[in-house]
């Protein structure tokens, strides 16, 4: 079985789990399924719940504006979140509902199999790093197993504060320094394709 299919077989398992909460649309995630970068959020919006597409909203165009400053394409990583569907009222993820959700993004982790996950905002960040804090750790590099995770704000925070918005940018620009110097760290970043 290839990655497009383990993916397909993976969102069907979500789409039929029916201990799974919230249940608003599955917005599974996209990107190229070989990728090296990784983009993980919290929990989609209302434009990605209504779009079916992960940071499409005003924050994912931030997000994607950003990316190809990198002189990178969309296709040539992949964008996802911890919790699949959307919160009401777009408050933040519960534990429960994350914990619910963690099978499902440790296997759409194993199946891509990224060198690099951008963690965007805290619970993010959390999810691999538990220990971290947003403010203190936002554009490190930290290796955990095999992976290597950079925390990052999140770009909805980056819109609602100044501050953070300058923080976020500097952080995207120590991104691509990071990702083809540190740790012996050389990323490549191919054609990519959509799935």
């Amino acid at each position: 079985m290839n990655k497009i299919e383990a993916l397909e077989k993976l969102k069907q398992q979500m789409l039929t789990d029916k201990k799974l909460p919230l249940k608003t649309n599955l917005v599974f995630g996209e990107g190229d399924c070989n990728c090296q970068v990784l983009f993980v959020g919290e929990t989609p919006g209302k434009l990605e719940d209504e779009l079916v597409r992960p940071f499409v909203g005003r924050s994912g165009q931030l997000l994607r504006k950003y990316i190809r400053e990198l002189g990178w394409k969309e296709e040539q990583v992949y964008i996802t979140n911890i919790v699949k569907r959307r919160p009401p009222k777009n408050r933040d993820p519960l534990p429960k509902e994350i914990e619910l959700y963690r099978p499902y993004l440790d296997r759409q982790i194993e199946i891509i199999n990224p060198k690099v996950i951008v963690a965007l905002g805290r619970f993010s960040m959390n999810y691999f790093l538990p220990e971290a804090k947003i403010t203190k750790d936002q554009g490190k590099l930290f290796k955990l197993g095999d992976l290597f995770v950079i925390p990052m704000f999140h770009p909805a925070a980056a819109l609602r504060a100044t501050k953070v918005k300058k923080q976020f940018e500097e952080g995207f620009k120590k991104l691509h320094k990071q990702l083809s110097t540190d740790q012996g760290l050389r990323i490549k970043i191919g054609k990519g394709k959509m799935i």
